[in-house]
């Protein structure tokens, strides 16, 4: 059972609000410092290759004005590459990218792109830069990405979101097993996308998941409640769920 489960909270439809007007509000670093205030870990931010929510400019002040970790979420492409290496942010996480999509449909194959990926993973490694791979619960894919050479994976959580309630304890225990074999396989483990306060504490309460990602959902919940108390009670969940499963393992 690992400690206290990191959070790291995305930003990106804080600039989404902000890119539908133009101008600077509302502005995501600024997102990001409330965010650091209420309890974050992390501050997680996609530069998508349209440019449709995050800028280069935002990620030029996050560098300089965030004190937490910076997880650049990108597409594994020679232009992204380049960014990255040139801002080195504590953590890159290869995510899949379609111009067509309205947010990240799957995980990245990485059992298929596996050459293509290879000398990304080796350059952001070279550069001191924690890379993650954002990928399906799936053993296949976490074999690939254990001989990538990247210390860290991130699960898709989308499926299991999204599940009826007949499929989410199916789509749960994917996310559960892949986790232990992540772990037996010495990666580290995130998880991600679509978690609400109604989906986050089975995942929370997985003992081999040190972080997860956040971001649409809260700034969502922002709106109606504010950006700090969206944050504060995802992170209470989160803690509870930990301590009530560390709890129980204990007994």
């Amino acid at each position: 059972m690992t400690g206290r489960l990191r959070l790291g909270v995305n930003i990106d439809h804080v600039a989404t609000i902000r890119n539908a007007r133009g101008g600077g509000h509302p502005d995501p670093v600024r997102a990001a410092r409330q965010a650091a205030e209420a309890g974050a870990d992390g501050i997680t931010a996609h530069l998508r290759e349209d440019r449709r929510h995050i800028s280069d400019d935002d990620i030029e002040r996050l560098s300089a004005q965030i004190d937490l970790p910076l997880n650049l979420e990108m597409a594994a492409t020679e232009e992204m590459l380049g960014i990255a290496l040139r801002h080195k942010p504590h953590a890159a996480c290869l995510v899949p990218e379609k111009r067509e999509e309205v947010t990240t449909e799957g995980g990245l194959d990485v059992a298929a792109h596996h050459r293509h990926l290879a000398p990304v993973v080796r350059s952001l490694v070279d550069a001191g830069i924690r890379v993650s791979l954002f990928i399906d619960p799936e053993p296949v894919q976490l074999h690939v990405a254990k001989a990538l050479g990247a210390p860290v994976v991130e699960l898709h959580t989308g499926a299991y979101c999204d599940a009826g309630d007949a499929d989410r304890e199916g789509e749960l225990a994917r996310i559960i097993h892949a986790a232990e074999y992540a772990a037996d396989l010495g990666l580290e483990v995130h998880a991600g996308h679509g978690l609400t306060f109604d989906t986050v504490s089975p995942v929370a309460a997985v003992p081999q998941v040190v972080e997860l990602n956040i971001g649409h959902f809260l700034v969502g919940e922002a709106i109606f409640s504010g950006l700090n108390s969206a944050i504060t009670r995802m992170r209470s969940l989160m803690d509870k769920a930990r301590a009530a499963a560390t709890g129980s393992a204990s007994a």
